[in-house]
């Protein structure tokens, strides 16, 4: 004869089962790869709707980056080109670099909906924080690239000029250097945003980002050396100098926003 369990023994006793919402979502690594496939598209999107925006106005975007350039040039010189194509695709790519800054909260989102699953239900509501903090660091690091970084390291070439030699760079060649300053400082500028998360996960501390600040002070500088546009010394110098600064900012706020631990745990 079979017994019947009274109603209610099976919740008395058997464990209650995890509430997947408290732990990272478990993927398969097939499950991943369409994952990612699908936040590529969606940021390709995105930032194709960014260059789409970026060529309405793409007159005011291209004086805005070539005219100081110019401006800053001895005896009233202008940029010149050698090629017919070479300003066709100077719009193109200048359009293309609006167009990423433009999309930047709509990739940094898609970044965090591709990075979410693998995390506890307390860290994911950090979305609109990560989304912002994200958007405003890379637009900061753009714009001190343009006013600061930039205008400095062209001074500096400039400098070189004499009566018998006059600095007459191809526009492609001022572009290229320009643009790849603009996304490097951009990235760089992340270091604070990346730092407060890791200290509200608890990953790191401000007490371990001090600890090991002469080793980060060697990295820097070899970052700087591979990252810097040029192989000259102001542009590695120009690089490191604010990643220094912004590591130091970085150490205050994992101090200020680190997870705190229990004293036991001290």
């Amino acid at each position: 004869m079979a017994l019947v369990p009274f109603p209610g023994a099976a919740a008395a006793h058997d464990p209650e089962p995890p509430d997947p919402d408290e732990s990272g979502g478990k993927m398969s690594f097939l499950e991943h790869l369409d994952e990612l496939r699908k936040r590529l598209i969606y940021i390709c999107l995105s930032i194709l709707g960014g260059c789409l925006v970026a060529f309405i106005f793409i007159q005011r975007v291209f004086d805005f980056i070539m005219k100081p350039m110019q401006n800053m040039l001895p005896g009233g010189n202008k940029l010149i080109y050698t090629a017919g194509a070479e300003p066709f695709m100077l719009y193109v790519k200048i359009g293309f670099i609006a167009g990423i800054f433009i999309a930047s909260p709509l990739v940094l989102w898609q970044i965090w909906k591709f990075i979410s699953p693998g995390l506890y239900t307390h860290e994911k509501r950090f979305a609109i924080p990560f989304v912002f903090l994200s958007t405003v660091f890379f637009v900061t690091g753009g714009l001190f690239a343009h006013y600061v970084a930039f205008p400095w390291t062209w001074k500096f070439f400039i400098s070189f000029s004499t009566e018998y030699m006059m600095f007459m760079p191809k526009v492609d060649e001022a572009f290229s250097l320009y643009t790849k300053m603009l996304l490097g400082f951009g990235a760089i500028f992340e270091m604070p945003t990346l730092v407060f998360f890791l200290a509200r996960m608890g990953v790191v501390t401000g007490g371990f980002l001090l600890r090991y600040f002469k080793y980060a002070f060697l990295i820097i500088f070899i970052i700087a050396a591979v990252i810097s546009p040029g192989t000259d010394m102001m542009s590695q110098v120009i690089m490191a100098v604010p990643m220094l600064g912004l590591y130091i900012i970085s150490i205050a706020i994992a101090f200020i926003f680190g997870k705190k631990r229990p004293a036991e745990a001290l």
